[in-house]
């Protein structure tokens, strides 16, 4: 009787170790994003700015200032008092920058608009701001923030990147740094969903949807109106 083949052995990676080794961060990406966004609001039009035109750009400089003084270029350990600083910074610029788009919202369906350019101008400006803002929200967000990431302490992952699920795409210890969390924003901004990168908890959830709504509301309302003004 002739022995009958054996089952082949089924070869499988073991798995990613988590959290994978800390790695410190530079900071200035992320001062950088907050000053491109102040230099963006000082853009606006007054009437669709809250409060006076110089509140959200003093706030955010002050801010600004604040978190450079107390946070080394390198993230290398937690810093809770900056992360709140910065997540309280990044709460505020986004309640601004939903209001400028329901000031703009408003403006429109309420009056007549002649200024088509003028429009396009407003709307690019919020769809920026939204861009930037967001980038800044996942990178606070994600594994408890840049701190428990620098010391790999992370908590759960926020976000599932395409490099944390196969090894021959990146080296097991990979991690996301700021440009990738940019990278989600933008395309999150453009695409109204997420594409390559997926968010895995219900708060990254609610914080993609209300990035995907407001620019979802800026480029078909605002900017479309203004395409055929022009």
């Amino acid at each position: 009787m002739a022995e009958q083949p054996s089952s082949p052995a089924v070869l499988g990676s073991p798995e990613r170790p988590y959290p994978p080794p800390g790695d410190s961060e530079a900071f200035w990406p992320a001062q950088l994003t907050v000053l491109a966004a102040i230099v963006v609001q000082v853009l606006l039009p007054d009437r669709l700015t809250a409060g006076p035109a110089w509140l959200v750009p003093s706030f955010e400089g002050a801010l600004l200032i604040g978190l450079f003084v107390v946070t080394p270029n390198v993230i290398e350990e937690e810093h809770p008092r900056r992360r709140r600083a910065a997540l309280g910074m990044t709460a505020f610029v986004s309640v601004a920058n939903l209001f400028s788009l329901g000031a703009l919202t408003h403006y429109l369906l309420h009056h007549k608009v002649s200024d088509g350019r003028g429009l396009i101008f407003a709307g690019v400006l919020i769809w920026i701001t939204n861009l930037l803002i967001f980038a800044l929200w996942y990178w606070e967000m994600d594994r408890g923030g840049p701190g428990k990431r620098a010391t790999g302490t992370d908590g759960p992952p926020d976000f599932l990147f395409p490099q944390m699920s196969d090894d021959r795409i990146e080296p097991r210890g990979w991690r996301p740094k700021f440009i990738d969390y940019l990278y989600v924003s933008l395309t999150n901004n453009t695409a109204f969903s997420p594409t390559d990168t997926m968010p895995l908890t219900p708060m990254s959830k609610v914080v993609m949807g209300v990035q995907s709504v407001a620019s979802l509301l800026t480029i078909g309302l605002i900017v479309s109106r203004a395409v055929n003004i022009l």
